[in-house]
């Protein structure tokens, strides 16, 4: 965490001053009973009221004295009013809509559904929260530090009498995941106890905090630059940005933005300068983080063909737990599409009444109504990104309800479902993402050509697109050698344009016979058997066509394979069980990070070239081979989540680095553990790779807790790609398992980054 000027006055001035302003918040604070609601036939009375800070809410059965669970509205990310989740439609009949309301969280974590006593209660909930969540959304960095002060002063304040003693004070410093030295623990509360009560009120408080935690490693980086140690004149912050940051254009300028950004004082601001408050803020800053901002935003081209990018993919979309029993919901696709994928799945069979279904066939998963699935892309597909969509079919579905099908997705889907060449151009050659913004494309089988015209309103073709959806077994124990056949019907057949499944026979075939707009699905082992024996081939291939890559069908748990060995060979559509968390995805949402998350990646320009020479398995060999070499110095970390709820509990962090890309950069290393230190570790030590494509490259930083008896414990996480990384003093703001931030955890590191000799 930054440590900045922090006036008392402001202190807890968030939560206070809002709540005591709003009759919704105040009505919060009193509390409602509310039907917290599982299932049609789990439905329990639960007392939900607003905590002190204004930013937790606790809830406890109605006989309970203590309050036995809690969340943040940090980690709420909407609320939908109404019958607006799967659970609440299912007692509809029993609840009417306007005492209804869902809270959507951040990350994997499931929605919460309630029903309150009254229409009135529950917009009073309803509205307050959003409140309370705008609030947070439009938090200045000073005001996230004076409400992370007020959190731990309410933690810290035992008895509530607004004041801690220095028994509070010693319990205080273990929640934050420190054993400081008693001695001097008495030293620093006896500084901040200016009234000399041998107890602390808020603003004594706040210089405790400050004392606390004061960034050594940071105030000597500060006195290195600084002319007279106790401000940075704009040519000392020139320096540091042109000779640490590697910033040498308009500097100056720079320094002067900088100053005017983030110095909190109006007197530095005058001179111009930059005292250590604003130093420590702008080093804690987006500015200031490991990632790129240029890389926030879209800056690479969007208007070459789809073949020559990465697409943000998932696997059994409408999966949220495992591959056998788990729930399908459309919360899937929701999910997927607000984490930026933009290839999502939906396997299909006929339903009753005439209605298809989705769900894992031949499984006890259960089932949700096609059109619903239908309904839901068409709602969120554009909400995080407004590049296309492609809906891969799996069809098992018979000729009625295949008909039933093509009008779901017309009528419903309407404008947004590309129907038709663009421009009435013959479909040979795949459009770009640009030419598609706000389209979602169907990719399954076609009967006939591409440009045939069907009297015939049914055919039997090949089941050509390789799947493993039928049962659970592995994809080559489902198709063995024989092909069955599948009628289809034109109605949905004609609503394939661009992306049309086809089997895959070899790489002299397709070089000889595929056309642009076909697609060839593999499992991973397939995949990975095709690269071992022909990367160059496979890079080739995939230069030409869409290719998607998926996990097999023996992991029945949703586990994943690692999508980096895919993207080494250009494969462009490499499918995850998005709703499993772990170093995969950690790599994948590291991935689309770059390019302002729109779900698309160019490829290098190695990876285009249809006659490319590039082989992940000698990068030595290419004509474009330029390593480059590594050094991170891992110096510090700061307020690191307490991983165990027992209060004598403090984590003994150790960094790992691990670096992703073809097999030659394949690395890892990590630091020592500190000792019972997770709130200021210092480490101080450098580590050094050879990274031999950079284009592929992908970082991952994670924190451990050390146990020398069993396995580490994981405590925070962040990928990126290589060629995002920003050189110099830089914070890694971590990440949790489920990719959710953890304000305020972070690591600090000096990045260097040079030609490899």
């Amino acid at each position: 965490m930054c440590t900045v000027q922090v006036e008392h006055q402001n202190f807890c001035r968030i939560s206070g001053l809002g709540i005591q302003s709003d009759d919704n918040l105040q009505r919060m604070m009193v509390g409602s009973m509310m039907r917290k609601v599982k299932s049609r036939t789990w439905k329990k009375q639960r007392h939900f009221r607003l905590q002190e800070d204004g930013l937790t809410v606790g809830y406890k059965s109605s006989w309970a004295r203590k309050i036995h669970s809690a969340f943040s509205l940090c980690d709420v990310e909407a609320v939908r009013e109404g019958h607006q989740s799967e659970i609440l439609l299912s007692i509809a009949d029993e609840f009417p809509p306007d005492r209804c309301f869902t809270l959507v969280f951040r990350g994997r974590r499931g929605n919460l559904d309630l029903v309150a006593e009254t229409a009135a209660e529950a917009q009073a909930w309803i509205h307050g929260i959003r409140t309370l969540l705008e609030n947070i959304e439009n938090m200045g960095e000073s005001e996230k530090l004076d409400q992370w002060i007020c959190d731990w002063f309410h933690k810290g304040d035992k008895n509530k009498d607004g004041r801690m003693n220095f028994k509070e004070v010693r319990k205080l410093l273990k929640m934050m995941n420190m054993d400081m030295n008693e001695e001097h623990a008495l030293l620093l509360f006896t500084t901040a106890d200016k009234s000399q009560t041998d107890s602390l009120n808020n603003e004594e408080f706040v210089q405790f905090y400050k004392m606390l935690t004061e960034r050594e490693e940071v105030v000597g980086l500060f006195q290195e630059y600084s002319s007279d140690g106790e401000k940075l004149s704009v040519c000392d912050l020139e320096d540091f940005l042109r000779e640490e940051q590697l910033e040498s254009e308009n500097s100056q300028q720079r320094a002067s933005e900088l100053i005017d950004r983030y110095e909190p004082s109006d007197g530095a601001k005058t001179l111009p300068a930059m005292s250590i408050d604003g130093f420590l803020m702008y080093l804690c800053s987006s500015e200031g983080s490991i990632f790129n901002l240029e890389h926030k935003g879209i800056y690479q081209d969007m208007t070459l063909p789809l073949c020559h990018y990465f697409i943000c993919s998932s696997h059994n979309t409408y999966l949220l737990e495992d591959q056998l029993r788990g729930q399908s919901s459309v919360e899937g696709y929701i999910q997927a599409l607000k984490r930026g994928c933009r290839c999502v799945e939906v396997d299909c069979w006929d339903g009753a009444n005439g209605e298809p279904v989705v769900y894992h066939g031949h499984t006890l998963t259960s089932k949700i109504l096609f059109k619903d699935v239908v309904a839901t892309v068409g709602n969120y597909a554009f909400k995080v990104s407004e590049h296309p969509v492609i809906l891969s079919l799996e069809n098992h579905c018979g000729i009625d309800q295949q008909r039933v099908m093509a009008m779901h997705l017309s009528s419903i889907l309407g404008d947004k479902l590309l129907k038709a060449p663009l421009n009435g151009r013959t479909p040979y050659d795949l459009p770009s993402p640009e030419e598609l913004k706000g389209k979602i494309i169907l990719k399954w089988k076609k009967i006939g050509g591409i440009t045939d015209n069907l009297d015939a309103a049914e055919e039997d073709v090949s089941d050509e697109d390789e799947t493993d959806k039928d049962n659970f077994s592995s994809e080559d124990q489902n198709h063995g050698n024989k092909k069955s056949k599948q009628s289809l019907c034109a109605e949905l057949s004609d609503l394939v344009v661009y992306c049309k499944s086809v089997h895959f026979r070899s790489f002299e075939h397709s070089r000889i016979h595929s056309k642009p707009i076909e697609v060839s699905s593999f499992s991973e082992f397939k995949a990975r058997k095709y690269l071992k024996e022909a990367g160059t081939e496979f890079v080739r291939h995939n230069a030409r066509q869409l290719t998607r890559v998926y996990p097999t069908g023996m992991r029945t748990d949703s586990s994943n394979f690692c999508p980096q060995e895919m993207w080494n060979i250009g494969c462009q559509i490499v499918a995850l069980n998005v709703q499993t968390a772990g170093m995969e995805m950690d790599l994948n949402d590291g991935f689309f990070r770059q390019n302002g998350s729109c779900g698309y990646i160019l490829k290098p320009d190695f990876l285009r070239k249809p006659e490319s020479n590039f082989d992940p398995e000698r990068p030595q060999d290419f004509e474009g081979y330029h390593p480059q070499r590594l050094l991170i110095r891992v110096i510090s970390g700061q307020q690191l989540p307490k991983l165990s709820k027992k209060e004598g509990s403090i984590v003994d962090p150790l960094v790992k680095v691990e670096i992703y890309g073809v097999p030659q950069d394949q690395a890892k290393q990590e630091t020592r553990h500190i000792d019972n230190n997770g709130f200021n570790p210092i480490w101080n030590e450098t580590l050094e790779f050879a990274i031999h494509t950079p284009d592929l490259a992908i970082v991952r930083f994670v924190v451990e807790d050390y146990d020398k008896a069993s396995r580490n414990d994981f405590v925070g996480q962040y990928a990126l790609p290589f060629k995002s990384i920003q050189p110099g003093y830089r914070h890694i703001h971590l990440l949790s398992k489920d990719g959710t931030s953890i304000p305020p955890s972070s690591l600090f590191v000096h990045i260097g980054i040079t030609e490899a000799s």
